[in-house]
């Protein structure tokens, strides 16, 4: 079974992500750690507590993380993507948590403790997956520069290699939300690979789908197809999601999941790796695809990372829909 700490700032899709990673068997999800990003760090710490106890999982932790970039000031936050509450406007206030639940009281230790305990205390097992800006990631790497090999590996969502940004022509949202911090974990020695847009934009959930999952997977299903209302409707505003001719959108996050349980449904490239800090191209991945010796200084010494460049959409839905069907909790 693979130990998993989801770093996140939910967000419609990390709503996906979670219920993804706490469905599937093979996945001991561990804890959540928040950060800023889709929504600020208070709504994102709240939308995490909420959505584990939403899908019934009282063991899993909840530590706080960044509210902030480490350098830059701070861009503002996509409710208008992901909704005022930032799981779609589906917030409900009425709830009452359990007050044994382990997410229900805050961890002791922020995000970036949290992680570098976790790794302490299970060395080169716990594969950290971060879904928001890497902020958090970032920070603990600068409290326990062992940390990339404490840890089994990394999976990033965000970046783009070659398809277009889309928050500017070059720039994904959670590389641009803290570009210092990207190029800072890009820069360690980590088996980490980049799950960007590259595939993302290929694996479109229809409403077909969520509409399976609404009729098959009980609680579940049901809290992922109300919270992708808001996230759907976005995506045909813009015109940015199409497929078979029905509304859809992307399935960002929960992606980063299926690279850790399908990893042969991915098409990799490898070699090091920059993130732009500032001027027109702030927050662009810089993948060296020649392994050139360019003799210089901000190249030099750089590992490897691995970047995704081709996916088998159909299995990955596939897998996705099956899991949460399948392996629901509530």
């Amino acid at each position: 079974m693979q130990k998993v700490i989801l770093d996140t700032d939910p967000g419609i899709d990390d709503t996906m992500a979670i219920a993804y990673a706490l469905c599937h068997p093979d996945i001991e999800l561990m804890g959540l750690t928040t950060v800023f990003g889709n929504v600020n760090i208070e709504k994102a710490t709240r939308n995490a507590q909420y959505v584990l106890h939403m899908l019934g999982a009282s063991n899993v932790k909840v530590a706080k993380g960044a509210a902030v970039p480490i350098v830059q000031d701070p861009m503002p936050h996509a409710e208008f993507v992901h909704g005022e509450d930032g799981i779609g406007n589906c917030f409900d206030t009425s709830i009452t948590y359990d007050p044994s639940a382990a997410h229900t009281t805050l961890h002791a230790q922020d995000a970036a403790d949290y992680i570098i305990e976790q790794a302490k205390r299970h060395p080169g097992e716990i594969t950290l997956i971060a879904v928001g800006p890497l902020t958090n990631i970032a920070i603990a790497l600068q409290r326990e520069p062992k940390l990339p090999d404490l840890v089994q590996q990394l999976i990033i969502m965000g970046g783009t290699v070659t398809e277009p940004g889309n928050v500017s022509p070059v720039t994904e949202a959670n590389f641009l939300g803290d570009p210092h911090a990207a190029d800072q974990v890009l820069g360690a020695a980590w088996p980490a690979t980049i799950v960007g847009l590259d595939v993302t934009h290929q694996i479109l959930i229809t409403d077909t789908h969520l509409k399976q999952l609404d009729d098959n997977a009980a609680k579940t299903g049901a809290l992922i197809w109300q919270t992708s209302r808001f996230y759907v409707d976005f995506y045909s505003s813009k015109g940015a999601a199409s497929n078979e001719r029905e509304p859809a959108c992307a399935m960002h996050d929960a992606a980063a999941v299926a690279y850790l349980l399908v990893p042969d449904a991915f098409g990799v490239i490898s070699g090091p790796a920059r993130v732009i800090h500032d001027g027109v191209a702030v927050g662009q991945l810089a993948l060296d695809r020649k392994g050139y010796d360019y003799g210089l200084a901000f190249w030099r010494d750089r590992p490897d990372c691995h970047a995704c460049m081709q996916v088998d959409d159909t299995r990955v839905l596939k897998h996705f829909v099956d899991t949460i069907v399948n392996h629901r909790l509530c």
